[in-house]
């Protein structure tokens, strides 16, 4: 089973290139963003509460993420493998993610993470918050706060994926094909 972290900060092009990675590799996409998105508009217990931290550019807890993520694996029981996009965002989460997939039979195979200057993804997000029309992309303050929360919070969890040899940064400017070509090289050399 090949199991993927696409990791990076908001804006990195996470979402873009899951859609064309799923395509090569047969991969099922979990998204937490979109995960949260359908949770909260669909109005349920777990969403409210995502919701009510999303808003304030803060992170949804553990213990929330995590249950929302294992009800989307158990739906795929066949999957030849998973693409986890915008999970873990910690090291705990990292680590509820290793017991998940050990009970699975299967652990992580490798951490994709698309390396993008600061500058870079604020001008990104702006420009996808005003196409897409979401509100935490809208708002210089909340993008920055994002970033922030990835830089302090999110990006130690590198190390972790470090520590096993499963981590491997991609420059993630550039053309969208030519990010997914080294994507695909760095995939290939542990799917083998």
């Amino acid at each position: 089973m090949l199991n993927l972290v696409l990791f990076g900060p908001p804006g990195a092009g996470k979402g873009t290139q899951s859609a064309k990675l799923i395509n090569r590799f047969s991969l099922v996409h979990l998204s937490t963003g979109d995960i949260f998105r359908a949770n909260i508009k669909g109005e349920t217990e777990l969403g409210v509460l995502a919701k009510s931290f999303i808003d304030k550019g803060q992170l949804v807890p553990d213990e929330v993420t995590i249950n929302m993520l294992s009800e989307e694996v158990k739906k795929s029981p066949e999957a030849k493998g998973f693409i986890f996009d915008g999970f873990p965002r910690t090291q705990a989460q990292a680590a509820a993610l290793d017991s998940l997939l050990t009970n699975m039979g299967t652990t992580i195979s490798l951490m994709l993470a698309l390396e993008v200057e600061e500058e870079e993804l604020k001008k990104r997000l702006l420009l996808r918050g005003k196409d897409s029309g979401r509100a935490d992309d809208q708002d210089p303050q909340i993008i920055q706060k994002r970033i922030e929360v990835y830089q302090n919070e999110t990006f130690p969890v590198k190390d972790y994926y470090m520590a096993q040899a499963k981590y491997k940064g991609v420059n993630g400017i550039g053309e969208v094909n030519e990010i997914f070509e080294h994507l695909c090289t760095e995939i290939e050399s542990v799917n083998k």
